[in-house]
């Protein structure tokens, strides 16, 4: 494993962290054998949310193996209701506290709003994030879904009003490009050569991104080919499916396939090295189900890229060599 700092945070973070998205707590021994073997394997941080519905797993795991202050804990709150958008400091400090009860703790590492909205001003939610901070229920805060002009936008108001700026990002990044959005409205993707300002904005300032669905929903696992596309389909990941099922994705994960035979590696490992080696600070967040699905995300960390073979993996040239 690899390890970086967070400025704010007195721990290791690990260059991975550990999705719960479906760790729901019905089938809570099976989730802990999950986490237990990624914190065995070195990876230090986990991320989760209000709406995900994994909090209780999560804050159960933790208390059982009493490693709370080794754990870069991660949540996400006011995510938008059937009825209604949620960024407001109401809803925000609604969700905190449920948040803090759920995990059983009284802090969080990290704290992300789960969406933004735009049509309300930046200062109270600036505002009530350092509050949060003040109070110290959070070390450090940042966005899920926020633009990179959004976030510049917060942290103008931040530096403007002397004020904690927002330190951290959640997008979807992979290799993928995304041709449709798969997710609910108000998803950010910052993946792909038409998103290349996004990337350079990250590029420029090194905020950390940690770039969930890091491999396009499953488009890089290996198994999703043409033909199943063609003939089956329903066995491909409904969101893989709308998002990233079509024909420049399926050139990308060719060419995966070539550079994975040639360095002796799988397919997952190369799209995932194609985040690792990124010019962003970005933290892939892995959704593996077991011990052997982490430990080949891991294996990623052994695969370097080229320079040309990125360029190839990003359609922008056709040649690897």
């Amino acid at each position: 494993m690899e390890y970086t700092n967070f400025k704010g945070i007195d721990k290791k973070v690990s260059k991975f962290f550990m999705g719960t998205f479906g760790m729901f707590p019905d089938n809570m021994e099976k989730h802990f054998a999950t986490l237990d073997a990624a914190y065995d394997l070195g990876i230090t941080c986990i991320d989760t949310a209000r709406a995900y519905d994994s909090e209780p797993t999560v804050g159960a795991w933790i208390e059982s193996r009493g490693c709370r202050e080794d754990i870069v804990l991660l949540s996400k709150g006011a995510h938008p209701s059937d009825d209604r958008q949620r960024v407001t400091p109401e809803d925000m400090d609604y969700d905190m506290k449920l948040s803090l009860e759920a995990l059983k703790t009284d802090y969080l590492d990290i704290y992300l709003l789960h969406r933004d909205n735009t049509d309300l001003p930046v200062g109270p939610i600036v505002e009530k994030l350092n509050e949060f901070k003040a109070d110290g229920k959070v070390k450090i805060f940042g966005g899920s879904n926020w633009t990179h002009q959004r976030l510049e936008e917060a942290n103008e108001y931040a530096y403007a009003h002397g004020l904690e700026p927002m330190s951290v990002s959640s997008p979807n990044f992979s290799l993928a490009e995304q041709v449709k959005n798969p997710f609910a409205p108000g998803c950010v993707t910052i993946a792909g050569n038409k998103n290349a300002e996004a990337q350079a904005w990250y590029t420029n300032n090194q905020m950390p991104v940690l770039a969930y669905s890091s491999l396009a929903r499953g488009m890089f696992s290996g198994r999703v080919t043409r033909e199943l596309l063609a003939n089956n389909p329903e066995k491909i990941d409904m969101f893989c499916r709308i998002g990233y099922c079509y024909e420049e994705n399926f050139v990308r994960l060719d060419r995966c396939r070539e550079i994975a035979e040639e360095k002796g590696c799988t397919i997952p490992q190369v799209a995932m090295a194609y985040v690792l080696d990124s010019p962003l600070n970005a933290f892939p967040i892995i959704g593996a189900a077991n011990r052997s699905e982490i430990e080949s995300s891991l294996g990623a960390l052994s695969v370097k890229l080229t320079p040309r073979e990125v360029l190839y993996l990003e359609l922008k040239t056709d040649s690897r060599v």
